[in-house]
């Protein structure tokens, strides 16, 4: 598969929660961390996501705004 988002980072499920509607999935990148992804119920469910799988987080957006003080 070849993909236009340069930021792909390799990592493995440390979590899947799934709600009625979104699913919550954390995945263990290492470094920098622990990336959550807020996906559809349906793309988890279809990808049969779940604790301890391999995958990947390709990222590919123009902003990312979190603040706190």
């Amino acid at each position: 598969m070849k993909l236009s988002a340069r930021n792909v980072m390799d990592g493995k499920v440390s979590e899947v929660e799934l709600g009625a509607v979104m699913a919550k999935v954390r995945i263990d990148v290492s470094n920098p961390g622990i990336i959550t992804a807020l996906v559809s119920k349906e793309a988890v469910e279809e990808l049969n996501v779940k604790k301890g799988d391999d995958i990947s987080a390709i990222i590919k957006s123009t902003e990312i705004i979190v603040a706190k003080k």
